[in-house]
């Protein structure tokens, strides 16, 4: 027998107007017996890079066969393609715009369609400004009850899926070249170093002038001075004690960054 799925929802829509109640109505609508789950809805505006690192951190503490919904859609109404994606272990449902990137990176494609089968909308004629609303809430919540990706609409090849031109980082033995990936609430500074490129070895980190040394938690700096550690989400990050290493620094979102090993 099927088993309703667990359904997320990520967006930039906040919590001051009724769009994120909007959505968990059109899915009632569905199946009032879907499990809605939000991930956060207080994605800066129109920020994708955020919503994809946002999603990427989140996905793997969900039971296998989640359905995420991510809607941060600058192009909305424009031709980018909405899409659903069927992963060996989840599905992901948004606007084609490099948001899935980060899940896309880790996780392997089963299939892949745009979304243009209208009956699984909430309406054949949908808004030009909320598909958030229209397609993809819709969309996701027949998902959750069991209806197959392949149904949704035509296939599309998974290596055409957008990624963001985020620039990788590059391990060269002595040193790793990479940037700074997300800034969080508390301004620590995510970059995309994998944890696992550091273990068992002495490091620091430059960011433009500004040498930081590593440690294990914010303590091991004096108040309001930056740190380099290991984050819970398997990045190395820069953070600062008691306040922002955002602001203290001065940098943001694709600022490159050293790390030095030896």
């Amino acid at each position: 027998m099927f088993s309703r799925r667990y359904l997320t929802l990520l967006t930039d829509f906040g919590l001051r107007d009724g769009y994120v109640g909007i959505l968990k109505g059109v899915i009632a609508t569905i199946d009032a017996t879907v499990a809605t789950i939000d991930i956060t809805h207080n994605i800066s505006p129109q920020d994708v890079a955020a919503a994809r690192f946002c999603l990427a951190n989140a996905y793997p503490y969900f039971p296998e066969d989640t359905v995420h919904v991510a809607v941060v859609d600058p192009g909305v109404g424009t031709p980018r393609r909405g899409i659903a994606v069927q992963l060996e272990d989840g599905f992901l449902v948004g606007p084609d715009n490099g948001i899935f990137g980060g899940v896309l990176d880790r996780h392997r494609v089963v299939m892949a369609v745009e979304l243009t089968e209208a009956k699984y909308w909430r309406n054949p004629q949908p808004s030009r400004t909320f598909h958030a609303r229209d397609i993809f809430a819709p969309v996701g919540a027949h998902l959750a009850t069991g209806v197959r990706v392949d149904r949704l609409g035509k296939l599309i090849d998974p290596e055409s899926l957008l990624r963001l031109p985020l620039p990788e980082a590059e391990d060269k033995g002595t040193s790793i070249e990479a940037c700074v990936q997300y800034c969080d609430r508390f301004g620590n500074l995510i970059t995309n170093v994998p944890v696992a490129w550091v273990e068992g070895k002495s490091w620091y980190v430059e960011i433009e002038t500004t040498k930081i040394p590593s440690g294990i938690t914010y303590s091991d700096a004096k108040p309001n001075e930056t740190v380099a550690l290991v984050g819970s989400h398997g990045w190395l990050e820069i953070g600062a004690n008691r306040t922002s290493a955002c602001e203290q620094l001065g940098v943001g979102v694709g600022t490159p960054v050293r790390v030095v090993c030896s």
